[in-house]
């Protein structure tokens, strides 16, 4: 049996919290032979829930478009929620912008291939990401920004 104090990490529920499709250009869009710009953006987020428990949500946006038209836009975000107790204060920060969306992300890239496979498109699949080098990138760029304050 765990002890009280004892570290804990343990995934509660992993679900998709939000997902769109828009096509504002179809049908006519769809009959142009262009090959379209597909612009991606994502972004994590973790989000306290009570005590112990967390949700994490990666999200992912991602733009197809021919010229200036929209084929298609893509906005998804994929949640977990995690009970983390009982470690060291400065693991919680890797725990959560790292461990976490390394556990939800797959699920996200499932979900918008289906979904713009669905909409009928070839899916879309989200490359792999190196959350470790996001976090650090991210935790650098918040050291650097008070210096450019002052």
């Amino acid at each position: 049996m765990a002890e009280p104090t004892d570290p804990v990490f343990q995934i509660q529920r992993v679900y998709l919290k939000d997902l769109s499709l828009e096509q504002p250009n179809s049908p006519a869009i769809l009959l142009e032979q262009a090959q379209p710009t597909v612009d991606i953006q994502l972004g994590v987020e973790a989000t306290p829930v009570t005590d112990g428990i967390y949700e994490v949500a990666v999200s992912a946006t991602v733009q197809t478009k021919i010229g200036d038209r929209t084929v298609f836009l893509v906005e998804a975000k994929q949640a977990g929620i995690f009970e983390i107790r009982n470690l060291p204060q400065e693991q919680m920060g890797p725990i959560l912008g790292i461990a976490c969306p390394q556990i939800v992300y797959p699920y996200l890239r499932g979900n918008v291939a289906d979904v713009v496979q669905r909409g009928g498109f070839p899916p879309v699949h989200l490359a792999e990401i190196n959350f470790q080098a996001m976090y650090e990138q991210q935790q650098a760029e918040q050291q650097a920004a008070p210096a450019v304050t002052q």
